[in-house]
C-alpha cells in the first residue's frame, strides 16, 4: 500500500533563467520623465504572467512584475526595459521562466570586470537562481554607452567584453552559456558611440549572438529607449534566442 506524505511538496518545473544584465536601457527607463517619475504604463507585452519569476535582492523569487530593476537599480528611477516583453514572447517554448536582473545605469564595462562588486553580484545571483531548480539559457546584456565618452575605452571595449564573457562562463561553470548582447542605438552626446558599436558587432565568439538597437525610438534624452522601443527590443531579443538558441 502507498503511503501518503503530506508534508512532501510537489516537484517543482525547472526554470528556464535569464540573466539581464548592462546598464540604464536594461535596467529600463521607458516610461520614465525628466522628473524622475514613471508613468506606470504598461503595455500588454509587459503585462504579469504565472510562468514568469523574477529573482528579488534578496535572493528570493517573485512575481516578475515592471519595473524589474526596481530593487537593483536603486540609485535611479525604473521604468520600463525589455526583459518582460522578452519572456512574454518566449513563454510557451520555454514554460516556468525566471528572470534575474543585475543591470545598473551608468556603468562602464570596465566596472564590470571579475572582482567588482557589479560582476560578483551578477554571479551570486545567478548561481542562487541556478541553485534553486534553475537553469541557466542566457545572458542578456545591454551596456556600453558610457564607454562611449572616450576614444581610450571605445577602443578597449572589445577586449574588455570579451573577457567578460570568459569569465561568466567560467565562473558559472557553462563554457557553452548563450550570450545576446545589443548593440547601443545611443550614447547621449558621446563622441565614440560609433567604435563602441564596432566593437560589438566584431565580437566573433561562440554562442555569441549581438542584435541592433539603432533606429528604436529615443527619449527626449537622446540616449534611453522610449516604452514602446523597449517592448520592440524584447521582442527582438526573444527571435533571437528562438531563432540561435531554442530547442
Amino acid at each position: 500500500m502507498e503511503i501518503f506524505d503530506s508534508t512532501q511538496k510537489e516537484p517543482q518545473p525547472t526554470k528556464q533563467i535569464f540573466i539581464l544584465s548592462g546598464q540604464s536601457n536594461m535596467a529600463g527607463r521607458g516610461g520614465v520623465d525628466k522628473n524622475k517619475h514613471w508613468d506606470g504604463v504598461l503595455p500588454d507585452d509587459c503585462l504579469p504572467d504565472p510562468s514568469i519569476l523574477r529573482l528579488n535582492a534578496n535572493l528570493h523569487w517573485e512575481a516578475a512584475r515592471e519595473p524589474l530593476h526596481s530593487d537593483i537599480d536603486t540609485k535611479k528611477t525604473c521604468g520600463v526595459g525589455p526583459g518582460m516583453s522578452f519572456a512574454n514572447a518566449v513563454k510557451e517554448r520555454l514554460g516556468m521562466m525566471g528572470l534575474v536582473p543585475c543591470a545598473i545605469g551608468g556603468t562602464a564595462i570596465k566596472e564590470w570586470a571579475r572582482g567588482t562588486d557589479l560582476y560578483d553580484n551578477m554571479v551570486t545571483r545567478a548561481r542562487a537562481a541556478a541553485g534553486d531548480g534553475g537553469e541557466i539559457k542566457a545572458l542578456l546584456w545591454y551596456q556600453g554607452e558610457s564607454d562611449a565618452a572616450s576614444q581610450h575605452d571605445a577602443e578597449a571595449y572589445k577586449a574588455n567584453m570579451e573577457e567578460l564573457i570568459h569569465n561568466v562562463r567560467t565562473d558559472l561553470d557553462l563554457p557553452s552559456l548563450p550570450i545576446i548582447q545589443v548593440a547601443i542605438a545611443s550614447a547621449g552626446d558621446a563622441k565614440y558611440m560609433e567604435k563602441v558599436r564596432e566593437a560589438q558587432k566584431a565580437i566573433d565568439l561562440q554562442n555569441v549572438v549581438c542584435v541592433d538597437a539603432k533606429g528604436l525610438q529615443l527619449k527626449e534624452d537622446n540616449l534611453h529607449l522610449t516604452t514602446e522601443a523597449q517592448v520592440q527590443l524584447g521582442h527582438i531579443l526573444a527571435d533571437a534566442y528562438i531563432s540561435h538558441f531554442a530547442p
